[in-house]
């Protein structure tokens, strides 16, 4: 019988860690990708001992032009046959447009979008073949309005949330499904990473744990949209009956 297998990308902590866990409880093998192999390799053992389970790792940076194919022949080489993808990697940067480092920006829009679109299109295929698979994409509560001092990042989940619910209607009768998740504020260390400091947003951020579960049930129930906690069920009814411009001014004091 083939194995069930969980691709992750973004596994070595946070939300990614916490989809492995889920996956491995429900019995799937896991191909584990993130930027720091010796991590990634000391996750597998932990995992793989307690889980009994198979675990592969690939470490790979996916802001990198055509890495995201890399991981996707490393998968076929390996004869892997991918049940669950969740698109989990992405990173944010604070501060205006015009002042921060085109480079990352560039990176971002790589990784937040395009690896995303490069699995997905690729795994789609194969899903869709067998007549059956699960994909998971990591959107976020930014995807309801723009955002003043994180303009790239806010834009970048809003063509996620878009994109997979688009899918989801493409997919509809295949077996497959396409979810987007968009969370709030989660203690992931993200915005240590995008700014160097606490965001305001964050002070009260949720636990990883809490959110990977809504969105994983989310996922294996087959719902084209997830939003775990009040924030963001608050953002999509404020992005509904707000003004852009009063939207626009939260989202801005909240990204200090």
């Amino acid at each position: 019988m083939e194995n069930r297998t969980a691709l992750i990308t973004g596994a070595s902590g946070g939300l990614g860690l916490e989809f492995a866990h889920l996956c491995a409880q429900d019995g799937y093998d896991l191909v584990l990708a993130a930027r720091n192999e010796n991590k990634l390799n000391q996750i597998k053992k932990e995992l793989e001992e307690k889980y009994q389970i198979s675990v592969s790792v690939f470490a790979v940076d996916l802001s990198k032009k055509d890495a995201a194919l890399d991981l996707y022949r490393f998968t076929k080489e390996h004869d892997l046959s991918i049940e669950i993808l969740i698109n989990n990697a992405g990173f944010g940067l604070a501060g205006s447009f015009m002042d921060t480092d085109w480079q990352r920006q560039y990176e971002m829009v790589q990784l937040n979008i395009v690896a995303l679109m490069q699995l997905s299109h690729c795994y789609l295929k194969d899903m869709t073949a067998k007549g059956k698979g699960r994909i998971l994409n990591l959107s976020s509560v930014a995807a309801y309005c723009a955002g003043p001092d994180m303009s790239v990042y806010y834009a970048s989940k809003a063509f996620v949330k878009s994109f997979s619910e688009a899918l989801s209607a493409e997919t509809e009768g295949t077996g497959v499904t396409v979810t987007a998740l968009c969370p709030g504020p989660t203690a992931t260390g993200f915005e240590k990473a995008a700014a160097g400091k606490q965001i305001t947003m964050f002070r009260h951020a949720a636990n990883p744990a809490s959110v990977a579960k809504a969105g994983y049930r989310a996922m294996m129930a087959g719902k084209p949209l997830c939003n775990p906690g009040v924030l963001p069920k608050l953002m999509n009814l404020g992005a509904r009956i707000s003004p852009d411009f009063i939207t626009n001014k939260i989202a801005k004091k909240m990204n200090h």
